[in-house]
């Protein structure tokens, strides 16, 4: 499905990319792979296995370096729209 610009609601588009990344929680001692289907500087949407045991807020690990905080917008089965979440 393409979206247009009717029925975009993001207030910043996202770039259509393909990078492995992990979802880290309780304190780091539970990660889950995912793959980064589309990314901006606001959010990003990412596919696991199963949305099933991922909390709300959790961080984003990509490249073992950069890490984000992250809190779920939507999930489907196996999808995650996620905001980061930015401390000032």
């Amino acid at each position: 499905m393409l979206t247009t610009p009717e029925t975009e609601h993001r207030a910043v588009p996202r770039r259509t990319t393909l990078k492995g990344g992990k979802i880290a929680f309780n304190g780091n001692r539970s990660t889950i792979d995912c793959t980064v289907r589309n990314l901006s500087r606001n959010g990003a949407k990412l596919v696991v296995a199963s949305v099933l045991g991922i909390p709300d807020d959790f961080e984003l690990v990509l490249a073992d370096t950069v890490r984000q905080p992250c809190h779920v917008i939507w999930r489907k089965a196996k999808d995650l729209g996620v905001e980061f979440i930015t401390t000032h």
